[in-house]
């Protein structure tokens, strides 16, 4: 008797379970045998599936470094190509300034002989003219490099064009007269000042 409604009770339970928990499939499955070529057939989509995946990835990354590196070459183009154009605008001018260096250095000696007259009226014309053309260079952009006897002689601002004896031992490695001035463009000396040194 006590069997009897304990198996009732176990029967009504797990009736209940299975209702309340979950549909079970009848369909039964057979010696728990699988299809394998299906399996195998799902198993490859898969395979493909992420190795397609993995190829996109990998080309995204490739795509976005090469896009990457054009955009940093680019930066650089355009930082190269501003200073560039920076310095061509400095240094336009100094082909034709060069080429009047030597004019100016004309006027210098021209002057230094008609002072030596004493004709008041020309020596005033040609400071004038020279004053001039000197205005003229410096407006655009020349300017003579400051070197002058007894400065300590400087390689990067000057260039040494003969050696003689000193008169003084304070004169040994100075400079003891200028033959031709230098002159620079900005910051770019353009004609290095003759010099010569004490020896």
């Amino acid at each position: 008797m006590k069997f009897k409604n304990f198996f009732k009770n176990n029967t009504r339970m797990t009736t209940e379970n299975t209702l309340n928990n979950e549909i079970v499939d009848p369909t039964p499955i057979e010696n728990n045998e699988i299809d394998s070529d299906t399996l195998d057939a799902s198993i490859e989509e898969r395979v493909e599936e992420i190795s397609k995946e993995e190829q996109l990835t990998q080309d995204l990354a490739s795509e976005k470094d090469k896009f990457l590196r054009l955009f940093a070459e680019f930066e650089n183009y355009k930082r190269r190509t501003a200073k560039e154009r920076i310095e061509l605008f400095k240094t336009a001018n100094q082909e034709v300034l060069l080429a009047m260096l030597p004019v100016l250095d004309d006027f210098d000696r021209a002057l230094t002989e008609i002072k030596k007259t004493d004709d008041n009226i020309l020596i005033q014309g040609v400071e004038l003219i020279q004053e001039k053309l000197k205005s003229t260079l410096v407006s655009k952009g020349l300017e003579e490099v400051e070197i002058k006897a007894g400065d300590v002689f400087n390689a990067d601002f000057a260039e040494a064009i003969t050696q003689i004896p000193a008169a003084s031992a304070k004169m040994k490695g100075k400079i003891v007269d200028v033959i031709e001035r230098g002159y620079k463009l900005g910051d770019k000396i353009i004609r290095f000042p003759k010099v010569v040194i004490g020896n």
